[in-house]
């Protein structure tokens, strides 16, 4: 158990991994990538049924081999799929558009669960309001709705990803159940998203940062980060995540590299000191 179940008091959770593996983008590879996270070690899959940028199905039939070989059983994984409204999709949809946004959520979950061959689903998340400011009544419909596949048991923790603080604090002010999860892409040259952290600090949210790594490339080549991983004898990369890890994110990873995978995974043996931390929320600011 990572440092961030305590953050989850205020709900039974059976297992939350320290890092999860990412399959946005992966498309014909989806499968073998998804069986070649799990033998690495990766016990947290994060998809989302939008064929746009994920293949979710394949996802279900890479975790489907993994089961079948023996390597994990359903109840050590932990799987986080999405609802995505209509401007974030494609023509290859899950739902019906014509349907009310309450019918589309339960059409695109029934769907996941078929993809992902599983009865429930660990975190359900809405990936992203469907404006840019602010919470619009189709957002509200889309979270009545999850909160309804949480009421019945059928999801174990609810989440939004992609929210500005103005609309998490909305949302959180508003709802009969809270989001568990926050998932953001995470610039350092904003402060590794530092508000939002801080918002779900206080308020028991578990803080999910993505692109730790794409979005922030001269972080990598920094200096003072370089000096860091030299002292520890370890990748860049592998700084970047041990900080994650060490300021209370939840990592995603999306690398399609076996090494990499293993690589990413071993930032879980070591520890930064605070000096270090404090220095690298500021290194894309200073």
């Amino acid at each position: 158990m990572s440092e961030s179940s305590a953050v989850l008091g205020r709900i039974e959770l059976a297992k939350l991994p320290d890092f999860l593996y990412g399959t946005a983008w992966k498309e014909e590879r989806t499968r073998e990538l998804t069986v070649a996270a799990l033998k690495a070690g990766f016990r947290g899959i994060d998809t989302a049924n939008q064929r746009k940028h994920y293949d979710e199905a394949s996802v279900g039939l890479g975790i489907a081999d993994a089961i079948q070989s023996q390597l994990v059983t359903r109840e050590d994984l932990f799987l986080q799929t999405k609802f995505t409204f209509r401007p974030g999709q494609d023509h290859r949809l899950p739902y019906d558009p014509a349907a009310p946004v309450a019918e589309q959520v339960k059409q695109s979950f029934s769907s996941s669960l078929q993809h992902l061959g599983t009865t429930w689903i660990d975190s359900y998340v809405l990936h992203g309001p469907s404006q840019g400011a602010g919470l619009g009544k189709s957002d509200w419909e889309a979270w009545s709705a999850i909160e309804s596949l949480y009421e019945q048991g059928l999801i174990r923790c609810l989440g939004i990803s992609n929210v500005s603080l103005d609309q998490l604090q909305t949302l959180t002010a508003r709802c009969r159940i809270a989001p568990h999860f926050v998932q953001n892409r995470c610039y350092a040259t904003m402060g590794w998203d530092g508000r939002v952290r801080d918002f779900c600090r206080t308020n028991g949210i578990v803080y999910q940062g993505f692109s730790l790594l794409t979005a922030n490339r001269p972080v990598l080549a920094h200096p003072q980060v370089l000096k860091i991983a030299q002292h520890y004898g370890r990748t860049p990369c592998q700084i970047v995540f041990r900080f994650a890890r060490d300021v209370g994110m939840l990592p995603l990873t999306g690398t399609t590299s076996v090494d990499h995978m293993r690589e990413d995974l071993e930032v879980l043996d070591f520890q930064l000191q605070p000096d270090e931390l404090k220095l690298i929320e500021r290194v894309a600011i200073a």
